[in-house]
């Protein structure tokens, strides 16, 4: 089997493109930025950015094109564009919501019309269209099953061919959740399924590789496995990579999971933007759990300390030397492995605002940005995305 086979010829597996992701919502929590000339004053070559179903079409039939638009009008044409289409919408899907998580559409046909007029917007200007994100971490970034989630995959690979015949189409990311499962757990059979299932309905596999750069050749062989079993292997893409996290140190894990625990007790069922800017304002379990984490950090293990707000300084400095060399031995072995196209995870804050640091989510990944605001401007380059000396 052959990772060149004429099944994919969509996708050149020459030359490498290194690439970042803007993040999770652009122009969903703001008016989208500018951000694509600063990425490319990085170096990427690739951009990977999230669009989704209720930010596009937020009434049937009427479409808006502010965020999509302003992607465009950002492009030169040398760069290649990777765009996250989230089936997120608060009138046509199973669970209403504007942002998380995404949900089965209650019409396929509704919804192949919405990736059809995206993809028509965006022809031979945006390259690769993916299908959600990370779908078997459920609950969370997908509301469905893994047969639900192979029938959106099918009908957006009907619709992304139908209006673009040159896009490539990814399938949801393979995150840590998989990565780290043992065969027979939750995780590992919903991508099973979807391989199998789902393997005439997308052109590349997309690989999470988080955590310890070591690690990334194990991770590359797994996604490959689970292409193998079914009696195919397509190329794989990383869509998201970065270190340190907080879950590769051992001494760690307890804690982040009991301050996990407490931080989803009563969660709610969706995420909607509204919902998260009321519950900035209150007492959810999350931040009740993230408050008492910070209360006790001077008797934190000193590698969970280096991920929070205000820790030393010299944990400071040595989460931003361990943060360039995991970028770097990451990039390497990934290329290593075959890979040709990496997005690493990512650009700089959603908007130009002060983070609350008590969110699971800033304490997992807040600290792996490359860049971040100057008042407005997005135009400071964290360590991370300077070059060394």
């Amino acid at each position: 089997m052959s990772e060149t086979s004429p099944a994919t010829s969509a996708y050149d597996p020459h030359g490498i493109r290194l690439g970042v992701v803007r993040g999770i919502g652009y122009g969903l929590f703001g008016p989208p930025d500018a951000f694509v000339p600063q990425a490319r004053a990085l170096g990427a070559g690739l951009v990977r950015c999230y669009v989704y179903w209720g930010q596009v079409e937020p009434e049937p039939g009427r479409f808006t094109w502010t965020a999509v638009d302003a992607l465009l009008d950002q492009l030169d044409g040398d760069e290649e564009v990777w765009i996250t289409l989230c089936s997120s919408s608060p009138w046509a899907t199973r669970e209403a919501t504007d942002f998380l998580p995404p949900s089965p559409a209650r019409d396929l046909s509704a919804y192949a019309r919405f990736v059809r007029e995206v993809v028509r917007r965006c022809a031979g200007r945006v390259r690769y269209w993916q299908c959600d994100n990370e779908p078997s971490n459920t609950g969370l970034l997908w509301a469905g099953t893994a047969e639900e989630y192979v029938t959106q995959l099918q009908a957006m690979h009907a619709a992304v061919k139908q209006a673009d015949p040159g896009a490539v189409v990814v399938l949801g990311g393979c995150g840590y959740d998989v990565l780290s499962a043992e065969e027979g757990g939750e995780p590992r059979r919903f991508f099973e399924h979807v391989t199998r299932a789902g393997r005439d309905a997308f052109d590349v596999f997309d690989v999470h590789l988080y955590g310890e750069a070591a690690r990334v050749p194990g991770h590359l062989a797994t996604a490959r496995e689970l292409m193998r079993a079914h009696g195919y292997l397509k190329p794989i893409v990383a869509g998201e990579y970065a270190a340190p996290i907080p879950f590769e140190f051992p001494e760690v894990g307890a804690v982040m999971y009991q301050a996990l625990a407490e931080a989803f007790a009563q969660a709610p069922r969706t995420q909607s933007t509204a919902e998260l800017a009321e519950r900035e304002q209150g007492g959810t379990p999350e931040r009740r759990a993230m408050t008492a984490l910070y209360e006790r950090m001077p008797e934190l293990p000193p590698k969970l300390q280096m991920f929070m707000e205000g820790y030393p300084g010299e944990l400071e400095a040595k989460r931003h030397r361990v943060n360039r060399r995991q970028l770097v031995m990451g990039t390497v072995l990934a290329l290593a492995e075959g890979v040709r196209r990496t997005a690493y995870w990512n650009l700089a804050p959603e908007v130009a605002a002060p983070v609350d640091p008590r969110q699971v989510m800033h304490l997992m990944f807040g600290k792996l940005a490359l860049m971040e605001y100057k008042g407005a401007d997005l135009a400071v380059r964290r360590p991370v995305g300077t070059p060394s000396p």
